[in-house]
This record gives structure tokens, sequence and C-alpha cells, in this order.
């Protein structure tokens, strides 16, 4: 989304200013002036008030006054870039849209909107609605309340949730499989809107936290064993308290399995 593209892109731009102002400081004093007449060139080193005459035997230092007027003025690109950045973020604090933020805040509309977002296919629309077994697991964390109508465990999994519906694709929330003996719940079982193609997506949301990384990487294997390969049938996502679960990395995931 827009909203997370721009902040990413002040972020960069930051660091860019920042390594320009670390390298501006080992540049001479003052700014270069050139001069043209009658066909011949003149450089003068200016300190704002007086113009001190560069002859040709000094070609370096014109050639690093003009490094530093070429860098200056990059600078003040990206800093005019920056406050552009900023005033629409000023105003934009959030990284949905509109028609989205109505999707996401619970409330009559999203009732009355159920309709617009069911999955084209009969079929597939009775397959989303028909009964199934849910896991039972850890009821209390079931907090969020999500576009769909599904209670939730946490925003990246409603954010998830959200563009799923948003985008017609019928789903299922922690629905059982059977992996041999082992009954799993993964977070969402999808069907593909055009062919029907099972999918499962799992998102992995505490990947700074070693004991979580170390079930993550079992519950990959349990899953890889079975024949339901990440990044083929399983869609998999990640994130850290410093790496969250982006509205674009949830776009792009679905454009690439369902687009």
């Amino acid at each position: 989304m827009q909203y997370e593209r721009l902040r990413n892109d002040k972020q960069e731009i930051e660091k860019k200013i920042d390594m320009l102002e670390k390298q501006l400081k080992a540049f001479p004093e003052g700014k270069l002036i050139c001069t043209e007449h009658d066909g011949y060139s003149k450089w003068y080193q200016s300190n704002g008030k007086t113009n001190s005459y560069i002859p040709k035997k000094n070609r370096h230092l014109a050639e690093q006054l003009a490094v530093k007027k070429y860098l200056l003025l990059l600078e003040k690109d990206l800093e005019q870039e920056k406050k552009a950045i900023e005033s629409y973020l000023k105003y934009h604090k959030t990284d949905f849209g509109l028609a989205e933020q109505l999707l996401a805040e619970p409330s009559e509309y999203q009732k009355l909107l159920s309709p617009f977002f069911k999955p084209i296919s009969q079929e597939l629309l009775d397959w989303q609605n028909s009964p199934y077994n849910r896991s039972k697991k850890y009821p209390e964390q079931l907090t969020v309340k999500a576009s769909s109508g599904n209670i939730v465990r946490s925003k990246s999994e409603a954010l998830i949730d959200m563009f799923l519906y948003k985008n017609k694709i019928p789903f299922r929330y922690e629905c059982e499989l059977c992996l041999g003996r082992q009954l799993v719940y993964p977070d969402f079982t999808i069907r593909h809107p055009k062919t029907g193609k099972l999918y499962y997506w799992e998102h992995f949301g505490m990947m700074d936290d070693n004991a979580y990384v170390k079930k993550t990487c079992k519950k990959l294997y349990d899953y890889s064993t079975h024949g339901i390969i990440p990044s083929v049938q399983l869609i998999t996502t990640y994130e850290t308290k410093e790496s969250p679960l982006t509205t674009e990395m949830v776009e792009k995931t679905i454009e690439h399995y369902f687009g």
C-alpha cells in the first residue's frame, strides 16, 4: 500500500541524507563559481562575501568544489522529496485506503456488504459456508473481529482475512486438517477462486522468539513430509516485532498465488 511504501521511502531518504552530510564534511570550505568571458573560463572559491581566484594548476580544488555543489543539490532534492512524503503521511495516517478502512472497522456496513464479497462460484461459496471442525485451543486468544466476521487471534491474521475476503477468495479459519495421525489447524484453508485448488496459509508472527522458531520449523517439517510443500500448496508469512506484516506483503502474496 501507498502509506507503507512511502514510510519506507522516507526512511531510505533519511539514510541517504545522513550519508551525504558525512561525505560533505570532507570537502573544502566555500562554493565554486564558474565564469566565462571571450571563450575563457575562470574558477573562483567563494565564502559568500569574497571570491578567490583558483588557478588552473589547482584544478583539483575546483573539481572538489564542483562535486560538493552536486552533492549539496542532491541533498536539497532529497530534502524536498522527504518534505513531500511527510506532508502525505501527515494526512494519511493509515496503511488502508478509505474503502479498506470501511472493511477493517467492525460496523453495520460490514454486514450489509457481505453479499458483495461472496465467492463467485456457488460450489466454493457452499464449501466456505458449510460447517467444519475448528480449533478449540486457547479460545481466550480469539479477540480480534475480522472483516469476514471471523474472530481471529491477531491483527496480522485479521489483515490476511480482510484481503482474502476483499478479493472474494473462499477460505476457512483454523479448519481441521489431518496429517497422518496428527490433527493440525492451519490459520487459513483456502480454495483458489478459479481452479478450486486447495492451499493452506500459515502466518508465523513471533519469529524473534527462539522457542517459537523451533515450533515453526517442526510445523513446516510436518507439512512437508505429508506432501504440503511451502511455496507450493503452503503459503507462509513471517514477522517480528521489528518487521511486522504489512498490507503490501499480504497483497503481493495474494496476487502471486491467486492473481
